[in-house]
């Protein structure tokens, strides 16, 4: 009967310790618009979460950012905000993860996805701000991230060297081309930290 009743006791009480890790609604909202620039953290959208795994809006915004909070279930920390016009092809590939499509299978589906017209890509350049760190780099006390690492992408679908003149490898502090020729091709800014 013992081993039963403390069975019972594990199951119901197992997922508290997770759920009491899971940052207020307020300090994910902090922390998710962390990666942009200053003047546009107000008026971001903020999705993040209420229970673990379940992403939900925490934030409704007005300057047509959204700001992606840290998930609670990975160690590491990251946090990423981009226009609304990435949001399609963004909501896309986290319903492929959690339908358990892995690696380059996202991409080529949504790339299939797009040719086809099923999935719409921004017309002009739409930018993306994130900020990364190791495991326990967040405080959330103070709001820091110790040795985070920025990084800058403006999406512009199609975009290769010869339509915008930049390079497709990366060199030291310069913004260069990522996935050219594809519809997430992508101009990258990593600044010097």
């Amino acid at each position: 009967m013992r081993p039963c009743i403390a069975l019972s006791a594990l199951l119901f009480l197992s997922p508290l310790p997770l759920l009491a890790q899971l940052p207020t609604s307020d300090q994910q909202v902090a922390a998710a618009v962390l990666a942009l620039p200053e003047s546009m953290r107000a008026g971001a959208t903020v999705l993040g979460y209420r229970t673990a795994g379940a992403l939900t809006e925490l934030r409704k915004g007005s300057n047509g950012m959204t700001c992606l909070a840290d998930d609670p279930e990975s160690p590491a920390f990251h946090v990423a905000c981009y226009h609304e016009s990435l949001e399609p092809f963004m909501a896309r590939g986290r319903a492929l993860r959690a339908q358990g499509v892995k690696g380059g299978l996202v991409d080529s589906t949504r790339f299939k996805e797009i040719k086809a017209g099923t999935l719409k890509m921004p017309a002009t350049a739409a930018a993306l701000y994130s900020l990364s760190g190791g495991a326990g780099s967040w405080d959330p006390a103070t709001n820091a991230v110790k040795e985070g690492r920025a990084l800058y992408v403006v999406y512009i679908a199609g975009a290769t060297a010869a339509s915008t003149g930049l390079p497709t490898q990366p060199a030291a502090g310069l913004p260069w081309i990522m996935f050219p020729g594809t519809p997430k091709a992508h101009i990258m800014f990593v600044p010097e930290m």
